[in-house]
């Protein structure tokens, strides 16, 4: 019987500073919270981002979100990690390859995902107003195909 008390009260020794490790990392954050700011020189210009958990441009998780006029877009272009994006409002085409056609692709309206991994071509375009949320592992950066696309080359 000591030796199960004893076993029990370990555990439960072992256990505990997790829930507390876990609430200090909590983040709850509403939309009329997010603090939106013009997007990294990387991104062409007219997108708005809104960090939310992490940054993208160090190791380990991050969340951000990213709001784009209609007609916004984005060439075709790799990242060195995984980007994951949820479509939050609007409509978000992606298009797979290294040359941008925009009668090619698919439409991911609000709710929808996609996956684009570690070093695939893509490129992205938005008939609407819309907000994505890209999430993944840190750093991520982003390499145009064509880099006289770079915005960062001030083209």
């Amino acid at each position: 019987m000591k030796r199960v008390s004893l076993i029990a009260a370990l555990s439960l020794t072992i256990l505990f500073p997790f829930p507390a490790t876990a609430a200090d990392n909590h983040a709850v954050v509403s939309p009329d919270q997010l603090k939106w700011a013009p997007a990294p020189p990387a991104f062409p210009k007219g997108a708005q981002m809104a960090v939310l958990s992490g940054d993208p441009s160090k190791e380990g998780l991050y969340v951000v979100r990213v709001k784009v006029p209609a007609g916004y877009k984005v060439p075709p272009h790799t990242h060195p990690n995984d980007e994951n994006v949820t479509v939050i409002s609007g409509t978000f085409n992606i298009g797979m390859g290294g040359t941008f056609n925009d009668k090619n692709g698919s439409a991911l309206k609000a709710g929808g995902f996609a996956l684009a991994p570690k070093g695939m071509q893509h490129y992205a375009w938005f008939t609407e107003d819309s907000i994505i949320q890209l999430h993944g592992m840190g750093p991520q950066g982003i390499i145009y195909v064509n880099p006289a696309d770079d915005p960062r080359k001030g083209n």
